[in-house]
């Protein structure tokens, strides 16, 4: 299903059956609330990169409720990032297909029976105002139900059952909003979580590869394209994914990447399968073989994450690579404009966030549900010029080099 079409499912049939179940919760009384809770279900839907994200809430979760089981509900195109970052047992992860209306009724329909056959004490819904994840903390039959809620504002309605309401807080960093949920699980302020939280460094383990298994993908990317074997390698993402206005414009990544070239780098460009024509413009521009379309060339996210490992730079638009490379030690250089680095900026410190808080940026919010008023024309990103991301580039490179001197040293040993 396309984003339209999400929300308009998410607004035209969410509100009512909010409402409705509302008036169910009203008439049912008080639940037995147990704490502390045994059973945890956590609701993560969305992007791949919120899960990243969500990483310290799920090491939160298990110091603070070691006995509990936990659970993850989220769409299957998400499961793998989930995998990889092994914070619940995969026997506890639920997901849904939602690639077509009747495969995600059918799949929620069996998801809800699950869940209450687990007789879950608590959900944690970490959605941003969307009602799909709201209908599946009721129907889920916890008696405690945590969950981001609009308090005094107009609009965002979600429905009046969710019994521990978090204050969306959009000048906080996602990930710290994520440990606020675990706040509220027990918390008796109004709202939920009011005292300060228990520090945090919110820095996700970088993961774990044998030398091996990275010898064996570099193998392959050099005998698949042997121009580039012997060249220090620059990544680079021009996708926007399912929300095209926060990619850097594709003419920029020409010159960048031509640049690039010139001073003696190889670039690869990133992206799923159906990222591959926008790649191939950048490939096009180049004109040489050092310059490559790697979207969709690695089949999984653990292949690209080792392919992050050969590479000594990534630039990316705001997006999935940037969260991951925060999983390893590639230095990145992401663009942000229609949303905030406040917010989303990548977990790590290798990072560095391009962001020019123009007037009317962010435009990409919770409370539009990420529907942007800008007519395309993002001058939040264009105001960006590829000179400004070449020097920074400059200041990465003597940490990527770094890096990359001494993971030569410890593959010779």
């Amino acid at each position: 299903m396309n984003i339209k079409f999400q929300r308009a499912v998410d607004r035209y049939l969410g509100v009512p059956i909010c409402a409705l179940l509302s008036v169910l919760d009203r008439f049912r009384g008080k639940a037995n609330i147990i704490t502390p809770p045994r059973r945890i279900l956590v609701i993560l839907l969305s992007e791949m990169g919120s899960l990243v994200l969500a990483h310290p809430m799920f090491a939160r979760l298990k110091l603070q409720y070691p006995d509990a089981a936990i659970h993850v509900l989220l769409f299957a195109k998400n499961r793998e990032v989930l995998d990889l970052l092994g914070v619940v047992p995969p026997a506890n992860v639920l997901t849904l297909d939602d690639g077509s209306l009747s495969g995600l009724v059918r799949g929620s329909l069996n998801a809800i029976r699950t869940l209450r056959s687990l007789r879950i004490d608590a959900v944690i819904d970490c959605e941003l105002f969307a009602r799909i994840s709201s209908i599946f903390s009721f129907l889920s039959g916890a008696p405690l139900r945590v969950g981001f809620h609009r308090h005094t504002q107009e609009g965002l309605y979600r429905g009046s059952f969710i019994n521990r309401p978090v204050l969306y807080n959009p000048y906080r960093h996602l990930s710290h909003q994520f440990l606020t949920m675990v706040a509220a699980l027990e918390s008796t302020t109004v709202p939920v979580a009011k005292l300060p939280a228990a520090p945090d460094p919110c820095i996700p383990p970088v993961l774990d590869f044998v030398q091996q298994e990275l010898k064996l993908v570099a193998t392959q990317l050099h005998d698949d394209f042997p121009a580039i074997r012997d060249k220090p390698l620059v990544l680079v993402y021009p996708s926007g994914g399912i929300l095209p206005i926060r990619a850097w414009p594709i003419e920029y990544y020409n010159r960048l990447c031509r640049k690039l070239l010139d001073g003696g780098y190889a670039i690869g460009v990133i992206g799923l399968k159906d990222d591959q024509p926008v790649a191939q413009v950048i490939v096009d521009h180049c004109k040489s073989d050092q310059c490559v379309n790697l979207a969709g060339y690695t089949k999984s996210v653990r292949q690209l994450l080792a392919l992050f490992h050969r590479a000594s730079l990534l630039v990316t638009n705001d997006g999935g690579p940037g969260q991951f490379a925060a999983l390893t030690p590639l230095p990145t250089i992401t663009f942000f404009g229609p949303e905030t680095p406040q917010l989303y900026q990548p977990l790590g410190s290798n990072g560095y966030s391009f962001f020019l808080s123009l007037p009317c940026s962010p435009c990409l919010t919770a409370y539009n549900h990420r529907n942007s008023p800008c007519d395309g024309d993002n001058q939040c990103l264009k105001l960006i010029t590829p000179s400004r991301c070449w020097q920074r580039h400059a200041r990465c490179w003597p940490v990527a080099q770094a890096r990359r001197t001494g993971e030569s040293h410890e593959a010779d040993r």
